[in-house]
């Protein structure tokens, strides 16, 4: 199999036309040892692409930039690329971010920080969202933006293995999207490839992740400022208290028109005003 996003196996389909052997593509899962100036962070096992773009937006969710700028991102570190297969990426700052303390163990596809991060260590190092800066979105647009990323995910249309994420403006347009079999790699290379645009704080924009909305992923949308996050399935209920501390608005179930709304705690009227759907609040 190659190294590619996707692979070809050989497989056994079995249906109401009998038993075949026929090819399948599968998405392909790699582990990639990020690094901040050399010094290890942590494993995670992603879809290869955009490997710098979540190597820098992992360093800055994780609050591990500390306000340091980017100043480049490679391969390697502790040999040649070839050699470590574009397994290893390093984000750099000149030695201005802080020694990271290495997480223990590898980071899988499906549990990101696995609850090492309390609200109360996010809330202390980021700032409510500034209210009157955050774009406003029409709730019938977020209802719709499952079908509108859906037509993007050239890589779920072929194997059906994959999250995407995707950071949209309020007039729909999708500005990045991107798709890992782990959620929260493909927040995080939203985040890496709008930090290295120079386009963070996102305040005008508003986060879609195909999959639950944990903890995690309203941490990342709160550090990266985005004025919404919109989840296809549900929260939990430590997603819904930071949301809530953080003024960012959490919708989730969205789908065939519906959605909820989980913070803020109430909507006013000019929030539901548009095309007919239906908001559980």
């Amino acid at each position: 199999m190659g190294r590619g996003r996707t692979a070809t196996v050989i497989v056994t389909k079995v249906g109401p036309d009998g038993v075949r052997r026929a090819p399948d593509e599968v998405v392909v899962e790699e582990p990639l040892e990020v690094r901040l100036d050399g010094e290890l962070v942590t494993t995670t096992m992603r879809t290869p692409g955009h490997d710098f773009e979540l190597a820098t937006g992992l360093c800055f969710t994780d609050g591990l930039l500390a306000g340091a700028p980017v100043t480049g991102v490679r391969y390697c570190a502790t040999g040649s690329a070839v050699d470590t297969g574009f397994n290893v990426a390093t984000v750099e700052t000149g030695g201005l971010a802080p020694v990271p303390t290495p997480r223990l163990g590898t980071t899988t596809s499906s549990c990101g920080l696995c609850g090492t991060v309390a609200l109360d260590e996010v809330a202390g190092r980021l700032e409510p969202l500034p209210a009157e800066q955050l774009t406003r979105f029409p709730l019938a647009l977020l209802a719709a933006l499952p079908e509108m990323v859906r037509a993007h995910q050239g890589v779920f249309a072929r194997t059906g293995g994959v999250h995407a994420a995707a950071a949209l403006a309020a007039d729909g347009t999708i500005g990045v999207l991107r798709e890992d079999i782990g959620r929260h790699n493909a927040v995080d290379k939203v985040v890496g490839r709008l930090l290295l645009d120079g386009r963070l704080p996102a305040h005008d924009l508003a986060l879609f992740v195909s999959g639950r909305a944990s903890f995690e992923m309203v941490q990342k949308a709160w550090a990266a400022g985005f004025a919404a996050l919109v989840a296809v399935s549900a929260p939990s209920s430590l997603a819904v208290e930071a949301a809530r501390r953080a003024g960012l608005l959490l919708a989730g179930f969205v789908r065939d028109g519906r959605l909820n709304v989980y913070s803020p705690e109430r909507l006013v009227p000019a929030d539901i005003a548009g095309p007919a759907l239906v908001v559980d609040t």
